[in-house]
């Protein structure tokens, strides 16, 4: 299976990975996430460590399961050969209704055809007001075109 764009990434293709990674992730769908990564693939997420695809399904289900109205951006920040380096910023309400931005940058390795087969993610938690939110678009589904990324002054 091959998932286009492939490696070795230009600032184009990295960007547009970052994108196809949001919009995967926007969706909430456990298992079209799950697809863009390999069989084996290794992740770090927080204080998570495991690998494969099972549990990278498992893992979504808990976190979506917990983390409601959830909306992501991912913004390129760095990428060589058939790695990529991203920011992001999400924000998701808890059961009692506080609303949270979490903050995060990831750092991606792909094998040769395009798949991630390694992921390390650190991420931190605030939590805010409502009328703090910034990403307000329709979930699931992905961030609108003409809502913008993180830009240059991101908090």
């Amino acid at each position: 299976m091959s998932r286009p764009p492939l490696p070795p990434f230009t600032r184009e293709t990295a960007a547009q990975k970052a994108r196809m990674a949001e919009d995967a992730w926007n969706s909430r769908d456990p298992e079209r996430v799950a697809g863009a990564y390999t069989e084996d693939s290794r992740w770090r997420n927080r204080s998570e460590v495991f690998e494969g695809r099972a549990a990278i399904v498992a893992f979504l289900a808990r976190k979506w399961a917990k983390e409601f109205d959830y909306r992501l951006v991912k913004d390129l920040w760095a990428f060589d050969g058939n790695r990529i380096a991203v920011r992001f910023q999400y924000e998701w309400h808890d059961a009692s209704g506080q609303w949270h931005r979490s903050y995060g940058n990831e750092q991606w390795e792909f094998d040769e055809h395009g798949l991630m087969r390694r992921r390390e993610a650190s991420i931190n938690d605030i939590a805010i007001g409502e009328k703090d939110r910034r990403f307000h678009w329709p979930v699931p589904g992905p961030r609108p075109q003409d809502v913008p990324g993180l830009g240059a002054n991101p908090f």
